[in-house]
């Protein structure tokens, strides 16, 4: 757009996102009789128009943002549910398969020769270890009590990013990193203690249980911090999920062929399950882009933060198990302590001001 005048033939076609960005540009200064062809006497109540339509529409990508936070607390109670009826390591690979599908029709394939070859190699391998990780610690859990334990753990991850990118990409923190980090573990702690809160012995005897479990959990905490300490770093803007996806079922499906796994008993049920499961994940990566990309970024950051104790209570539900007070205690902690590790990140108003990336820098990507 240049600075000539426009006239009512062409003003009558223009977007009101145009006037306004030509406006504060000073590119162009529509007269009123221009204005008035689009239904305004003044370019300046355009410039408004515009300002209330671009805040309607970061709500709208807000709320979208906000359901992807939903879907993703939902994933532990649902990938159990698959599991129960598909087995753990079929069950995963056919969610993984549908989840695929999904991606390919919301997100799209990437063009992988444009990917670094580093983010293309470490990328890979990161993010199927941890889906790996996720979904066959849930799916070997004894119970569905346990499987929502185990999933509890899996949310050490966003306190483990923090630290991470603290430690090797150079994060400016504050002292909040200390206690923030502390009570996240006390709340873990304090969930594998069983009914008596903080019991070592009890949390030492629900390990030896299940360490499989558990020990994937953690696992997969430390591996997606590493991933996402990792992919800022080498991904150059790029965002393979839809590939990382396809691998994460192709693993699946090897492990299922060459190692065997539980008789898949199809029902109405496990179907529900499955279809669930999978658009909870794929969707939820659409979602999160459009909420991350044009939605407040800062209340999507501060809302993912109660992401452990919402999938505890979405999991209870889908799950019909019932959660003990020293539980929801223990959730709660890790919540509290994830929120003060992203606190300790953020740079001080009189300092700077914070812009989505440096935001979305220690915002979680991917709520498993």
């Amino acid at each position: 757009m240049t600075s000539e005048t426009i006239g009512p033939g062409r003003a009558g076609s223009v977007r009101l996102c145009g006037w306004r960005k030509a406006i504060r540009c000073g590119e162009v200064r529509a007269p009123p009789a221009e204005a008035n062809a689009i239904g305004r006497s003044d370019p300046l109540d355009i410039e408004s128009e515009c300002k209330q339509g671009d805040m309607k529409n970061q709500r709208k990508a807000t709320l979208i943002g906000l359901v992807a936070i939903v879907l993703w607390s939902s994933i532990v109670g649902l990938i159990r549910g698959v599991s129960e009826s598909l087995g753990a390591t079929g069950g995963a690979a056919m969610m993984y398969s549908v989840a695929s599908v999904m991606l390919l029709f919301t997100v799209g394939f990437p063009r992988i020769r444009e990917f670094p070859r580093r983010y293309l190699v470490w990328g890979s391998l990161l993010f199927v270890s941890y889906e790996l990780c996720l979904a066959l610690s849930i799916g070997y859990a004894n119970s569905s009590r346990q499987a929502i334990e185990v999933g509890m753990v899996n949310y050490l991850w966003p306190a483990f990013t923090i630290l991470a990118a603290i430690l090797f990409n150079r994060q400016q923190s504050n002292l909040l990193i200390v206690p923030g980090f502390l009570i996240a573990i006390l709340g873990i702690c304090w969930v594998l203690g069983g009914e008596q809160g903080l019991d070592l012995s009890g949390m030492a005897a629900n390990i030896r249980d299940n360490p499989l479990s558990y020990g994937l959990a953690f696992a997969g905490a430390v591996i997606w911090a590493a991933y996402c300490t990792v992919t800022t770093r080498i991904a150059g803007g790029k965002n393979g999920v839809t590939l990382f996806f396809m691998l994460t079922a192709l693993a699946l499906w090897a492990k299922y062929l060459a190692i065997g796994g539980e008789a898949m008993e199809l029902s109405y049920q496990a179907l529900i399950y499955l279809v669930l499961a999978a658009s909870a994940m794929g969707f939820g990566y659409a979602a999160w882009n459009v909420g991350i990309l044009h939605g407040n970024v800062t209340v999507l950051a501060g809302a993912s933060y109660f992401i452990p104790v919402l999938s505890a209570a979405l999991a209870a539900v889908l799950l019909r198990t019932p959660l003990s007070l020293s539980f929801w205690q223990g959730a709660a902690m890790v919540c509290i302590g994830s929120i003060l590790c992203w606190f300790a990140t953020r740079a001080k108003p009189s300092e700077s001001t914070q812009s989505a990336d440096q935001v979305s820098a220690t915002t979680p990507r991917r709520n498993g």
